[in-house]
């Protein structure tokens, strides 16, 4: 939503503050329009390899989304982990290997919709409950492993942001080499009348505009965006590894709980208060 508003007001002040004295039909310059994103996109597709430019378009959705996790999400978060982490302190660590082997068929995972929608932060928590169960112990070797995961993660991500972010650096130049096209179009047309050439000298122009306002007001700023994006995804994760960690050192599930808590930003922290009170409504035989 928040992505729609910001285009609202960017678009809405600059043609606010064009349309008292200029005419619109100046800036509909579709070929420059061409000239500039087809460059652009070319470009996009000689730097990237096919997996960054398909996970790029792919982002877009992330970008309208917004942040990826909420106070709720990360509630019903910790309130999961508090409940795995209770069933392996009061019935063993086996006693997990039913529920993470095919979580999607668990009664426990299925309690817990929003989270098991999340394929990628799934398939990371059972993986290292799995290796739990299969004996680890070393909580600063399993602290190492999961941070060496989540750099992985956050370079998949990051390898979307710096595309994106090539291609909001570059769209400036190629408005100039559209206002230049334009410009050498005109330079053929010199002897027609000021009026003519006046209307060609703009039109050039419009190509430097529009490569300047799609560069710093539509391409960068979705870069940053996904930026954003990226970084409380990967917050999540390490919200997973403060109790799986916490855990393995001894802590009592309700301590680890606290300690994946404390990881969170404020904003988006449930309180403590909130979090006992859904641990103290998970029921006692899970």
């Amino acid at each position: 939503m928040l992505f729609f508003v910001g285009l609202i007001v960017l678009f809405g002040s600059i043609l606010g503050g064009y349309l008292p004295h200029g005419k619109i039909e100046v800036l509909w310059q579709p070929l420059e329009f061409v000239i500039i994103a087809g460059a652009a996109f070319g470009a996009f597709i000689i730097a990237n390899p096919k997996a960054v430019i398909v996970k790029s378009f792919k982002s877009i959705g992330k970008i309208i989304k917004g942040s990826p996790h909420n106070k709720d999400g990360y509630l019903d978060l910790l309130t999961l982990l508090y409940t795995l982490l209770r069933m392996a302190k009061t019935k063993g660590t086996l006693a997990l290997e039913a529920h993470i082997e095919k979580p999607q068929e668990s009664e426990l995972f299925k309690a817990y919709p929003k989270f098991l929608a999340n394929t990628h932060a799934t398939t990371f928590l059972c993986d290292y409950l799995r290796m739990m169960t299969m004996g680890t112990e070393n909580a600063f070797q399993m602290e190492t492993l999961i941070d060496e995961e989540i750099e992985t993660h956050h370079a998949e991500h990051s390898q979307i942001i710096d595309a994106i972010t090539t291609v909001g650096d570059g769209l400036p130049a190629f408005g100039i080499v559209a206002a230049v096209l334009g410009i050498i179009i005109t330079m053929g047309s010199i002897l027609e009348p000021p009026e003519v050439l006046g209307g060609m000298i703009g039109a050039a122009l419009v190509g430097t505009f529009l490569g300047i306002l799609l560069a710093y007001g539509v391409v960068t700023p979705m870069a940053n965006a996904l930026k954003a994006y990226a970084e409380a995804d990967i917050k999540y994760y390490y919200c997973m590894r403060a109790a799986l960690v916490a855990h393995m050192q001894g802590h009592a599930p309700v301590i680890a709980v606290e300690f994946a808590r404390k990881m969170l930003f404020p904003e988006e922290r449930p309180s403590f208060i909130e979090v006992e009170d859904a641990m103290n409504d998970v029921p006692t035989a899970a």
